[in-house]
């Protein structure tokens, strides 16, 4: 189309001048993100990779444009050793064939039998997308690659590796294929999350993005997000003055059917979730033998509770507790101190209607509740989970002007000069 028009105008009159257009930089496509491929090699074959005084290596550096990284002090002892190419789509995927086929010359040299999968390491973040649902992008991948992907399972991964292992066989040709297709839906992937970054950034106040950790570090290779949101992220780093973010417990609610997968085999996924999330993740005995739901009740800061309630979501969706075209929707309570019930419903219901209008979540201070006896009533809270989340943090951030000024009114009572005020 933008070539189409440059024809048109190219040489259009326009009040006796002639237009003379021509495609500028910022008219290109927009640029590809750089997401390095990280490949695993079998560390035999590291040798003839980088070559005599690393002349191979250079050579493919040269030949692809890219910077080729080969952790060799990593995992010492280890059978295999990654290697980071960061060049652009197509010259990672040059590499990538190149390197493959040093590997089976050197295979071939060295009377080596056993077959050379193509081995890719992809961020966690990106993996279930990549999958899809019920596994179909993966199958697409396969069928029209003609090769076999496996995905290493979750279980093997740690909070200091957030790594998968994505295995490819066939010949270097389908491989080479394979490793286009995949990182073509990494790539897209991290993306959709930097632009769901940016546009957290604003929406939802007092989260630190570096603390979510939703973007892996750069060792893996790939970089912070978009500058404005890092920047953001380390300047707003909640909450000031480096004190300790606070602890907020929340109960979500989750189909009854769920637990089982939330809690997975021998309560694997649950500890990992508690572990990657930074949160205590426990899940309330059942109150009737026909309850529909089940109460998971997380404690941790902002970003505990984002990451733990995204991990379940997510989780939810994948499992297919709810349907392909439904949105995972799900209930939250929050507790808050009765007397700070009024300043979230504010008056008239002023305060709570504006929350449902800017978060489009449902906010509900049951009317009539006795306080628990800590002289806490319930917020509950239904929504998907950005909606949900933005206004958790709303709410979390009325209970803290509340307190504020608590705290001010019992200083002006005992008497205590206040700080003077810039």
């Amino acid at each position: 189309q933008t070539h189409r028009a440059i024809e048109k105008l190219n040489g259009f009159q326009l009040e006796n001048y002639s237009l003379k257009v021509f495609l500028g930089a910022g008219a290109r496509q927009k640029p590809q993100s750089d997401v390095p491929l990280r490949m695993l090699v079998p560390t035999q074959f590291v040798g003839a990779i980088i070559g005599k005084e690393g002349a191979t290596i250079r050579n493919i550096t040269k030949q692809t444009q890219s910077k080729i990284d080969i952790h060799r002090k990593e995992n010492a002892g280890a059978a295999e050793k990654p290697i980071t190419i960061h060049s652009t789509p197509e010259g990672c995927s040059t590499a990538c064939k190149i390197i493959m086929e040093i590997m089976q010359k050197e295979a071939q040299d060295t009377k080596f039998t056993e077959e050379i999968p193509l081995k890719i390491l992809a961020h966690n973040n990106f993996v279930g997308r990549l999958i899809g649902k019920e596994g179909r992008n993966l199958k697409k991948i396969e069928q029209d690659t003609d090769t076999k992907i496996t995905i290493s399972p979750l279980q093997d991964l740690t909070l200091y590796n957030p790594e998968r292992t994505i295995t490819v066989k066939g010949s270097i040709e389908t491989c080479a294929k394979a490793e286009e297709e995949i990182m073509k839906k990494i790539r897209e992937s991290y993306e959709n999350d930097i632009a769901a970054m940016n546009l957290q950034a604003h929406l939802i106040p007092g989260l630190n993005l570096n603390a979510l950790g939703l973007f892996p570090p750069s060792s893996s290779g790939i970089p912070p997000p978009a500058v404005s949101v890092a920047s953001a992220a380390a300047a707003a780093s909640y909450p000031p003055f480096g004190q300790q973010p606070e602890s907020e417990t929340v109960h979500l609610f989750i189909p009854a059917l769920a637990v089982g997968a939330i809690i997975g085999k021998q309560g694997q996924h649950i500890k990992q979730l508690s572990r990657f999330a930074g949160a205590s993740i426990k899940i309330a005995p059942a109150e009737g033998p026909d309850a529909k739901l089940r109460m998971v009740i997380i404690t941790g800061p902002p970003e505990a509770q984002f990451k733990a309630q995204g991990r379940i979501y997510g989780k939810l969706k994948e499992e297919n507790f709810f349907g392909p075209k439904e949105e995972v929707k799900l209930e939250a309570h929050i507790k808050v101190p009765s007397y700070a019930a009024g300043r979230v419903i504010g008056k008239g219901g002023k305060t709570v209607n504006e929350l449902q209008n800017l978060t489009s979540a449902e906010v509900v201070v049951p009317r009539d509740q006795t306080p628990d006896e800590n002289d806490q009533v319930v917020v509950k809270i239904t929504g998907h989970f950005y909606a949900c989340q933005l206004a958790q943090r709303k709410i979390q951030e009325i209970l803290a002007q509340v307190r504020r000024q608590q705290q001010q009114q019992k200083t002006l009572q005992s008497g205590q000069p206040q700080p003077r005020r810039k």
